[in-house]
């Protein structure tokens, strides 16, 4: 009598794969919903909020946010506009190329982004409950889901005492509403 193959894992029909799929969902959906709050707070939308942050890393051109954030170039404008009636951020000529404009926030808008990300409590509180180690394991699994490298390992996120907790903005949330 031949016995039949093992199941693929890892594939869709996999139970252990739709798991993991509806709990990074989960985290996911709860993570979105606690940006929001937390913008709120801030009295940015959720929209605002990611554009901020990106912008108090580093100024760059709009392409470049938009590209980031997954969404349209004019979403991005409009969101800008906002801000930078509110003194958070300013464009200013690119050094290397005076016909490109690039927005950076401004002093005013750093300090607003730290505070957001400080007050981004969802993913510390439950991360916290994890070894040091189960955290670098966790971001070393999700860099290589996404393709990046983990070799070497890598410099600590400034925004966390150990580099372990994510606090970047959700990048694909930016095309829901021109904030």
């Amino acid at each position: 009598m031949a016995t039949s193959p093992a199941p693929p894992t890892g594939g869709p029909a996999d139970p252990l794969t739709r798991e993991v799929v509806d709990l990074i969902g989960t985290v996911v959906a709860r993570y979105h919903e606690e940006y929001e709050l937390a913008a709120a707070e801030h009295a940015l939308t959720g929209a605002q909020a990611r554009v901020l942050a990106l912008l108090a890393r580093e100024p760059m051109p709009m392409r470049k946010v938009a590209v980031r954030l997954k969404c349209e170039p004019s979403n991005v404008t409009g969101i800008v506009d906002r801000l930078e009636a509110r003194g958070l951020v300013e464009r200013r000529p690119d050094p290397a190329d005076r016909r490109v404009k690039l927005a950076a926030a401004t002093a005013s808008g750093r300090s607003t982004a730290e505070g957001l990300r400080g007050s981004l409590d969802f993913a510390r509180e439950p991360l916290a409950g994890l070894t040091s180690l189960e955290r670098r394991l966790l971001r070393d699994l999700l860099r290589r889901m996404l393709g990046e490298s983990t070799a070497g390992g890598s410099a600590p996120d400034a925004g966390t005492p150990d580099g372990s907790a994510p606090g970047e903005p959700p990048g694909d949330a930016a095309h829901r509403g021109a904030g």
